[in-house]
């Protein structure tokens, strides 16, 4: 964002979207170890969806406020909060536990963040891909009229969590786990979650962001 931080005044409303997209890109990772079941739906699917949600929603209205280069922009800084809380963990997972810790709270605290070097490569290059494909994608099917926001936000999102699935599950459990097992559920649960809440949800932070920049 270097035309946004050379400047002196950055919109309210790029700055609220930004302080939450860094949380959401924090929290997808830690989320995703705990699978959620979608009744009555015979589906489930990892609870990290609701926070990657957030991030596809938020890329998608900067795109459509401020723009496709500072929407892409807001992607490649999302990498900064995801690297910086993997080597945290890391490095608080190497840290001694305090003497008086409980046993099986310590070792469920291991077994939920405790990510493989495989999963956290996966889950970046699944991040990237699919957040840089739905900007591109709500931007240039925005044309010259700008309309179709409903329309525009669920073709995005739809597709980039498609993406977003298919890179994740491939490369995390290629070799290690039936792919078709586990692919098509979390495909199906995803995209039917995106093309629910995908829409609304743009209109309304697209909506507040322009209300807090005319204030």
């Amino acid at each position: 964002m270097e035309d946004i931080i050379k400047t002196k005044h950055i919109p309210r409303g790029l700055f609220i979207i930004t302080v939450l997209y860094g949380g959401m890109a924090s929290l997808a990772g830690i989320l995703g170890n705990k699978l959620v079941s979608l009744e009555p739906l015979p589906l489930a699917v990892e609870a990290g969806i609701f926070a990657f949600i957030l991030l596809v929603v938020l890329s998608s209205a900067t795109a459509e406020t401020y723009g496709r280069k500072t929407a892409n922009r807001l992607v490649v800084f999302g990498f900064i909060p995801i690297v910086v809380s993997m080597i945290l963990i890391q490095l608080v997972l190497a840290l001694p536990p305090a003497s008086f810790w409980e046993e099986e709270k310590r070792v469920a605290f291991d077994i939920i963040l405790n990510q493989s070097t495989r999963l956290m490569f996966a889950g970046i290059l699944a991040y990237g891909a699919s957040q840089l494909l739905n900007v591109f994608l709500i931007t240039k099917l925005k044309g010259e009229s700008g309309r179709f926001l409903w329309f525009r936000s669920m073709v995005a999102g739809v597709t980039s969590q498609a993406l977003d699935t298919l890179i994740f599950i491939t490369v995390a459990f290629y070799g290690v786990a039936p792919l078709m097992k586990i692919m098509p559920g979390q495909l199906l649960a995803k995209v039917i979650l995106s093309a629910i809440f995908v829409p609304p949800l743009v209109y309304g932070i697209v909506r507040l962001a322009k209300r807090l920049d005319a204030e």
